[in-house]
């Protein structure tokens, strides 16, 4: 494919961020603001919310959240660790649409979601954010090894055979790279049963057709793409990396992809990103993982943020997934 014109989009204005004089950093002026957990019951709450401390040394944190009203302990709940969008580069767990979207996820499945404040690009490049998801992992496997030190809500509400890892966009991306991981991983007692990828962020240098047919589409246009990506990826690395490129990730991991859990991977034909995606999904297929795909006609790259209809759609897909994956490992 042949590369666009030049766009007269400037990706710094369209994303709001400004790359500091020592080229290393951002500064973000953020339109969605940031909001405090919610540990006490207030009226129309559906799910409680907390921080807790991840790694200290690496500043990361957990938020999480807690269905209210909760089920009694005799009913366990399943645990998702979740990892939100904004392309490696932007947002928290405490920006209102993550913080909204794990509020309703834990209320719609029900489960226990716990929300990765992962370090962000440029200032930690990848693999920085999979090594704070592999923290995640060892985390969980801490709250279910050592019950008497846990988290009150983890430890009362938790089933440790039930857990997924479920992202979005960036956190799509890192939930894959995270479940790589995990098969080299012991993590006994804890259980994996599935990876959820909501519209996987992934590209690579050549353009597909859906990049260069929405080069300018209004939520990712192709030149914030690319500088999303710049800002991302190792020095020096191009987007044929294996972090980008689902097919340079296949050629190395070959083997740890064979041994993928069940995997469920969302996405909709107005994303740029759309092709990449499916083809994550053939990868996924040609290595003998269960995958289900569900790309929907309309709709764009992290529509359910704006559109309720499509947000119960994904809860819909993401609730069936889960109790699928379940009753197949119970078998």
């Amino acid at each position: 494919m042949t590369e666009p014109p030049p766009s007269a989009i400037d990706p710094y204005e369209f994303m709001k961020i400004k790359l500091n004089p020592d080229g290393c950093s951002l500064t973000r002026n953020y339109d969605v603001p940031m909001v405090p957990p919610a540990p006490e019951p207030t009226p129309g709450i559906t799910a409680l919310s907390k921080a807790l401390p991840l790694n200290a040394a690496a500043g990361t944190s957990i938020r999480l959240f807690l269905p209210h009203p909760p089920p009694p302990p005799t009913r366990k709940l399943p645990l998702i660790l979740y990892f939100h969008g904004g392309g490696f580069i932007l947002y928290h767990p405490a920006s209102l649409i993550f913080h909204d979207s794990c509020t309703a996820l834990a209320a719609a499945l029900p489960a226990v979601v716990a929300s990765v404040d992962y370090r962000l690009c440029p200032e930690h490049r990848l693999p920085a954010a999979y090594e704070d998801a592999q923290d995640a992992l060892v985390w969980a496997q801490a709250q279910a090894q050592n019950s008497g030190e846990s988290d009150p809500w983890v430890r009362e509400h938790v089933d440790f055979s039930k857990c997924f890892l479920m992202g979005s966009s960036a956190g799509g991306n890192i939930v894959y790279f995270a479940g790589l991981r995990a098969v080299e991983m012991d993590l006994s007692p804890l259980k994996i049963l599935g990876i959820v990828m909501n519209i996987p962020y992934l590209s690579g240098v050549q353009r597909s057709e859906s990049e260069l047919r929405l080069v300018d589409d209004h939520i990712l246009p192709l030149v914030a793409n690319d500088m999303m990506w710049s800002l991302s990826l190792p020095e020096g690395a191009d987007r044929d990396h294996v972090y980008c490129n689902p097919t340079a990730a296949e050629q190395e991991h070959k083997e740890r992809i064979a041994r993928l859990p069940w995997c469920l991977i969302n996405g909709y034909m107005g994303d740029p990103l759309v092709e990449k995606q499916m083809e994550l999904g053939r990868i996924l297929e040609r290595h003998g993982v269960h995958v289900e795909t569900h790309f929907a006609h309309d709709g764009f790259h992290a529509v359910e943020l704006f559109h309720p209809s499509k947000a119960k759609a994904l809860e819909d897909f993401v609730k069936k997934f889960v109790h699928d994956a379940s009753l197949h490992a119970s078998i």
